[in-house]
């Protein structure tokens, strides 16, 4: 092989590689719109639960939830790429979700029903995973 031709060969890789790389950048930013989405639900979830009167807050609440979540889960499925490391980082915000769910929810069910100042806090607590998960993936 000549010198010119490996020369060829390298520039052509480089530009492969390059349009990959934009494709994949350009076609991961859908999980921002995902974490976006997912952080506002959590919040209208907790709020509907705790501010609703019984049993009608927690049907609604988990009627929507169950809404968002299969419309994400639709969505995430139809993607066609995500970036490295999305299966761990998707892992640490629904980790970090769950937590925060049980820590706003248990004292809040039993010592704070209909109360503001517990809940319009805890709704925003519970959706800083995804916020702030798509703050940090918009920044990639």
């Amino acid at each position: 092989m000549s010198e010119y031709a490996s020369k060829d060969a390298a520039a052509a890789a480089l530009d492969r590689m390059q349009r990959l790389s934009s494709t994949v950048r350009d076609g991961a930013r859908w999980y921002v719109r995902y974490q976006l989405v997912y952080g506002c639900a959590s919040a209208v979830l907790v709020l509907s639960i705790g501010l609703l009167d019984r049993p009608y807050g927690v049907t609604i609440g988990i009627g929507l939830w169950c809404v968002a979540i299969a419309g994400l889960s639709v969505y995430a499925a139809r993607q066609r790429v995500a970036r490295r490391g999305f299966g761990r980082r998707h892992g640490i915000m629904i980790a970090l979700w769950g937590l925060l769910y049980g820590v706003v929810l248990a004292p809040g069910t039993m010592w704070f029903p209909g109360n503001l100042a517990w809940w319009v806090p805890g709704a925003l607590v519970v959706a800083l995973p995804g916020l702030i998960g798509a703050y940090l993936e918009a920044r990639r």
